[in-house]
């Protein structure tokens, strides 16, 4: 599974500015109950089902057949997950017969079936279950990675709303299609599939394995039956449904198809349309060719995380549809992607026998995106990629107590963290480090192999690599997978003159006392040259001494810039520069970037963030850009940066350009800023509309208007938006506050709930504050429990803190000062009292 919410964690963490020195301190984690893998005292072999649908009530009619056999001990009785259905009937299926059996439905919850007799685990048994599944009706409890837990969504059934289209979709990680299907519910259970799904002629259905059979029926409904002939766990089966446009790949013979709604049929191989290259890829480097019978993958309406692995069936939130002017900034949901179909080897095929092993799961799949970009877009990407994610993990305070493979928790969908998933995969990047990558990949090829259709674990992993590897590594996977934190360094340099020699002083100061057993390069550089030396850390504080005839020019410590730390690097501009030329990685070039961008009146930074401008790679040019924002700087730097306006080939790079322009409010860069206003990138004509907003914002309204009668997403929709807002254009707040009511919760809805505080605020209608104001209310108390008081704290404190202090301003003396202080209470009466 991959979650929408990490980037909605950094924005509001960057409200508060946590420091990486408190990332260590943690909260401390309740052991009160061991979570160990489900006890199997039966196991699922086939399940057959029959679904019919109630899109007024929102039911599912069902009949299953469930065939199962005794795991090993002799059993007269059967226990299944059946959340909030009402049971019709249960029967065992002998001879062609049904012969009723005794049940018990305990809290709703649990099926408890006496059986006919005792089986042993010899013997098979086929249970029929005729029930009706009422997921609006079920009480459950989401995540932080899900929002919702009801397993089976009706979205807009009724059709009332004309700007939205009638889906079926299903959500089962953790354990949620239990609300729609009797089963085993449980992740180290696996079996065959038989699933048919009878819905209106017009609809298309998809579901887990091939399409086996479609009958058209009298009443204008179609029954579609799908086979799934591989094992595979209950949770990651699949039902979906709708008016879908369905464009189709290959792979090997294989279908590869992608299901997206109408209007994105003409880019859907834009979004998706790497998928057969990615199987390919996985394929060979994992030594492993992909074993399931397709590849769909369908984007679901209000979807409540950000994208599913069902098996042969990825479900993607509809972030995933982007029109072609999104797309030429990039295909942001490329991860995503790579993600979901990476989880088809490391969790479909070999699953987490338990939630506590949740890192066979998904710091595989995390680290899925690392693999790919590195073969599609080089390792300046990859690494990119794999910083930002440590740094989400490290800006993370909290996450630091938690273990990787946790067997305590308080709810199993509490593991679905930065932990499993950005920290993990850091995790096996340097276990890829340590060992080589052709050890790294026979490993994984190795764990694959032995537990194919089956489940998986933090000590089969270890045991596949110890294998292969010859290596013990009892002394990793505690420290990294049954351990918790992350060191901090403190890094020094001396040189000593008359012994030619240069120290390098490394101190572990994580708070937790904890000593953390590192293998670390350090290069020695003098020029271009550079001498490497391998070594250990692994005290409260290691020095280490090399020869050299004079004074390097630069110490790298933590060459390969792999190990997961807060490092506070005692190096000088110069040392910093020498780094960004000659040590080359993404991360020695960043490191260089910050440290001049926050020493940016030190002698010699300009000049060289000047140089970093033309950096290779594109994200590091906008942060050279964005270096000189609070800063002057002089005409050549202008120059270049205006070039780079016109001609970087990338479209982001070119609106960070033009934003760094804007701020100049410079009349001659005018005729420019307007040119842009209809590029083909939003983000460009975004931000050549703000910019033209600096020198003259009453052409910035008229064109604002213009813009606003085509679609506009993004950067664009975020600056004209704005522009209206503030100008006091009654219609571009209407249109914000239905828009904002309207999204799922997610990055895209906190975006947009700036621009609701923005208009709250500018409003001088009351009915509209109340409005926008509510809308707030809800997105603040609807919020994951991970997320709620951070996301409460930006909303009463920050949000509307300043939405008072600018109406209580705007009292004194205003002749409509009762409507404002009407408002200003309204405000007040919905911030919780402490």
């Amino acid at each position: 599974m991959k979650k929408f919410f990490f980037s909605f964690t950094t924005l509001i963490i960057s409200f508060y500015a946590f420091s990486q020195e408190q990332s260590d301190a943690g909260a401390a984690i309740s052991k009160t109950e061991y979570r160990a893998a489900a006890p199997k005292i039966n196991d699922l072999v086939h399940t057959k089902l029959d679904a019919r649908f109630d899109f007024q009530k929102a039911y599912l009619y069902g009949k299953a057949w469930i065939t199962i056999k005794p795991h090993f001990y002799p059993t007269d009785s059967l226990t299944l997950d059946a959340k909030g259905m009402t049971i019709h009937q249960v029967a065992l299926v002998s001879s062609g017969k049904n012969i009723p059996l005794h049940y018990s439905y305990d809290n709703n919850l649990y099926l408890k079936i006496h059986l006919n007799k005792t089986y042993r685990n010899t013997e098979q048994y086929t249970i029929y279950i005729d029930y009706t599944s009422k997921p609006n009706e079920f009480q459950s409890q989401g995540s932080a990675a899900i929002t919702e837990a009801k397993g089976l969504y009706f979205i807009n059934p009724s059709g009332e709303d004309k700007t939205k289209p009638i889906q079926i979709w299903t959500q089962g990680e953790t354990e949620s299609n239990s609300v729609w299907l009797p089963t085993i519910d449980k992740p180290n259970q696996k079996c065959t599939e038989e699933i048919s799904m009878t819905v209106p002629s017009k609809f298309v259905t998809l579901s887990n394995g091939v399409l086996a059979s479609q009958k058209k029926n009298a009443d204008g409904t179609r029954t579609d039956t799908w086979k799934m002939n591989l094992p595979h766990s209950p949770y990651l089966f699949f039902m979906g449904a709708g008016e879908y446009a369905i464009v189709k790949d290959s792979y090997k013979g294989k279908e590869v198809s992608y299901y997206v709604e109408k209007p994105y049929e003409a880019v859907a191989r834009k979004i998706f349309g790497l998928t057969p290259e990615m199987i390919k890829f996985y394929s060979q480097v994992l030594g492993v060719d992909y074993v399931w019978p397709k590849y769909s993958q369908i984007v679901g309406r209000e979807y409540v995380s950000g994208a599913m692995e069902n098996t042969t069936a990825t479900l993607h939130q509809e972030s995933a549809q982007q029109d072609a002017r999104q797309l030429t900034d990039g295909n942001a949901w490329e991860d995503v992607i790579s993600h979901e179909l990476f989880h088809h080897w490391f969790g479909d095929l070999v699953t987490a026998e338990s939630w506590s092993n949740i890192t066979v799961n998904e710091s595989f799949a995390d680290y899925s995106e690392y693999l790919w970009r590195e073969y599609k877009y080089g390792k300046d990407a990859a690494d990119e990629h794999g910083y930002t994610a440590m740094q989400n993990y490290l800006g993370s305070p909290g996450e630091s107590a938690k273990d990787l493979v946790r067997f305590y928790y308080k709810d199993k969908e509490d593991v679905f963290d930065l932990v499993s998933y950005q920290k993990g995969g850091r995790i096996l990047h340097m276990l890829r480090n340590y060992v080589g990558d052709s050890a790294f990949f026979k490993s994984l090829h190795l764990y694959l192999d032995q537990n194919k259709f089956g489940n998986g674990n933090a000590h089969k992993l270890r045991l596949a690599f110890e294998q292969v590897t010859g290596k013990d590594l009892n002394w990793y996977f505690n420290q990294w997978y049954f351990g918790s934190g992350h060191p901090v360094l403190d890094i020094s340099y001396h040189y000593n003159n008359a012994a030619r020699q240069q120290t390098v002083i490394i101190k572990q100061s994580q708070r937790s006392g904890k000593l953390f057993r590192l293998p670390m390069a350090i290069d020695v550089y003098t020029g271009s040259s550079k001498t490497r030396y391998n070594v250990w850390i692994e005290h409260p504080s290691d020095s280490f001494n090399f020869p050299a005839n004079t004074q390097p020019d630069l110490v790298n410590v933590d060459a390969e810039k792999i190990t997961l730390a807060v490092k506070r690097d005692n190096k000088t501009l110069a040392q910093y520069i020498h780094q960004y030329r000659y040590a080359g990685s993404y991360i020695d070039r960043l490191e260089a970037i910050n440290y001049a961008t926050t020493h940016i009146s030190e002698n010699g930074s300009l000049p060289f963030l000047n140089e970093a401008l033309s950096d290779k790679y594109f994200q590091l040019r906008s942060k050279a850009i964005n270096a000189f924002a609070d800063t002057a700087f002089d005409e050549t730097t202008e120059q270049k940066i205006f070039q780079i306006a016109k001609t970087d080939p990338k479209k982001t790079v070119r609106a960070e350009a033009i934003d760094l322009l804007g701020t100049k409010r410079d009349i001659k860069y005018k005729e420019f800023f307007v040119s842009n206003l209809h590029d083909s990138s939003y983000s460009v004509a975004g931000s050549a509309l703000q910019a033209l907003n600096w020198i003259d914002p009453q052409m910035a309204v008229q064109q604002a208007r213009i813009l606003s009668k085509e679609p506009a997403k993004g950067k664009l929709s975020t600056a004209l938006n704005t522009i209206l807002i503030l100008s006091g254009d009654p219609t571009a707040g209407t249109n914000i506050l239905t828009e904002f009511e309207g999204l799922a919760f997610g990055q895209e809805k906190y975006d947009e709930a700036q621009l609701v505080g923005a208009f709250i605020s500018n409003t001088q209608n009351t009915e509209q504050v109340k409005r926008g104001v509510d809308a707030l209310v809800k997105f603040r108390d609807t919020a994951p429990d991970q997320y709620k008081e951070e996301l409460a704290t930006f909303i009463n404190e920050i949000m509307f803190g300043n939405i008072i202090s600018k109406k209580e301003a705007e009292m004194n003396g205003a002749t409509n000062a009762a409507v404002l202080k009407e408002q200003i209470d309204y405000i007040k009466s919905k911030i919780p009292k402490k």
